[in-house]
């Protein structure tokens, strides 16, 4: 997923906040549940190892069959009893049922795809789902997608796979909409929620809840509200957008009278940004965006004292926030400012030495995140209207994926019952107003659906996207759930999404 993750840790260790819990929980005899997911442990680890090893990666095109097909036969094995591949016009999507005869119906989302990995930035290999002990951690397991979104989502099946196990209905009924294009940006995501068939059953919901590990390092659960938007492009500049510029790489000394695509590249993106480098520029760029309320401020601030800046900032590898801004500012800044990023640039020869050459091609590729009330349509045609008038007419954008934010409120049922999932098992937890990071909670959220959204999930992991990506299976630290006590958590959540949504159908 897109999202910031904001995991934490715990194993193998019986975790007190979920085995005795502060409140009556509302699920019944738990201690049977709780058994069933311990004694299937090995074999719910072994599926995760399964599915490690099996990386559909859209961008390169990757076990796109073999990828949804495996998906499909998960949510079958986990309990539901429709399960089918949807064509997308890229890479297939599955739409899953479970019908328990519940007055109450909850979507679930989930993406089975993973980003792009070079086997040689890591210390083991990324598809071997590697069993390690991190010290001060615990036992944690090491791929590519294990925390980005695997890892949690085996903990979400393996919930269910408790009720297979002791025989008992699930309290609601289940609507699955898996993608495997998540990681580009959701593209076709909105063509498989307007399929009538995942629109009908998707409406029959009362919300869509993402698995994701959202503890701290010392047990803080973090309920998230919303998610910026993103969206994915290229600027092209070359032989293929312009005759100004050379067909193929020639001798560098012909600049004298050839236009660099490189050169031009650059001048392009230095408009996007004010000189301080990380203000957007683009004309009108601000003009839709919603500022922070004071609640949501307030929940910030709440939010940080069960945090510490060090580790914020050890997270993410600075020393120094933008503008030497404090603790709650640049908090404030993270959630509510729209960003233009440069992912990456390529143009020419990068080899060992030189190369005088003047290449014939020049690509960047960028990302927008998006606060409310910004759209997708809004900031592409914003950037397209602001390199038009700059006279950038040469160069290209292509935009390859991308949604707007999502925001739910504080007050929903599906809010009300995370809260009481970790409030009856005596879990401190904080609410967070909106992800950096991205998901396409809003292709659910917004128009024709209307739904709330949310991610839910104990136990942490980190390395999204990164090399030596981890989730945490057994933990070290009472306070912290690992893959079994997170399973418990969403079993817990079912009764609670039952018993809250029930009273306000």
């Amino acid at each position: 997923m897109r999202s910031v993750i904001i995991a934490l840790a715990l194993a193998g260790v019986a975790m007190p906040a979920l085995a005795a819990p502060a409140q009556k929980s509302a699920t019944p005899q738990r201690a049977a549940f709780a058994a069933a997911i311990a004694k299937r442990h090995d074999t719910t680890v072994q599926d995760l190892r399964n599915w490690i090893k099996l990386p559909t990666i859209a961008a390169e095109g990757r076990n796109v069959k073999e990828g949804p097909e495996f998906m499909r036969q998960l949510a079958l094995d986990a309990g539901f009893q429709q399960a089918k591949v949807v064509e997308s016009g890229g890479v297939p999507a599955v739409l899953a049922t479970l019908d328990a005869g519940a007055p109450v119906t909850l979507g679930i989302y989930m993406m089975y795809d993973v980003k792009q990995f070079d086997p040689a930035e890591w210390d083991s290999p990324p598809l071997e789902g590697r069993l390690v002990d991190r010290p001060g951690v615990g036992q944690v397991i090491v791929g590519r997608g294990v925390v980005n979104q695997k890892g949690p989502q085996m903990a979400l099946l393996a919930a269910l796979q408790a009720f297979k196990a002791t025989g008992r209905k699930l309290p609601v009924n289940l609507v699955l909409i898996a993608e495997g294009e998540e990681e580009i940006a959701s593209t076709n995501l909105p063509k498989v929620v307007a399929n009538p068939e995942v629109a009908a059953a998707l409406k029959k919901t009362v919300g869509i809840i993402g698995a994701s590990a959202l503890q701290s390092s010392e047990g803080m659960a973090g309920i998230s509200l919303g998610a910026k938007g993103a969206v994915e492009f290229q600027l092209i500049v070359g032989g293929e957008t312009s005759d100004r510029y050379p067909k193929a790489d020639v001798h560098s000394s012909v600049h004298a009278r050839v236009e660099s695509p490189a050169w031009r590249l650059v001048k392009a993106l230095d408009t996007l940004v004010k000189d301080d480098g990380h203000t957007p520029a683009i004309d009108g760029w601000f003009e839709n965006v919603a500022p922070l309320t004071a609640r949501q401020k307030e929940i910030i601030a709440e939010g940080l004292k069960g945090t510490t800046e060090a580790e914020a900032k050890a997270a993410v590898g600075v020393g120094k926030w933008i503008n030497d801004e404090d603790y709650q500012t640049s908090s404030e800044r993270l959630v509510a400012q729209p960003t233009v990023n440069i992912q990456g640039l390529v143009s020419g020869y990068m080899g060992p030495g030189g190369k005088t050459v003047l290449p014939s091609r020049a690509e960047a590729k960028l990302e927008f995140r998006l606060v409310p009330n910004m759209t997708r349509a809004e900031a592409e045609a914003k950037l397209k209207a602001h390199l038009d008038k700059r006279g950038f007419s040469d160069v290209k954008v292509v935009v390859s994926g991308g949604y707007g934010p999502n925001q739910t409120d504080e007050n929903a049922a599906l809010v009300q019952a995370q809260k009481n999932v970790l409030e009856k098992a005596g879990i401190p937890y904080r609410l967070v107003v909106r992800n950096a990071g991205s998901w396409p909670g809003a292709i659910f959220n917004g128009a024709p659906l209307g739904l709330p959204t949310g991610q839910f999930g104990l136990g942490r992991g980190n390395g999204a996207h990164a090399p030596n990506e981890w989730y945490l299976i057994k933990s070290s630290n009472p306070k912290v759930a690992g893959i079994d006590e997170a399973s418990l958590a969403f079993v817990d959540l079912l009764y609670e999404v039952a018993a809250t949504a029930g009273k306000k159908k």
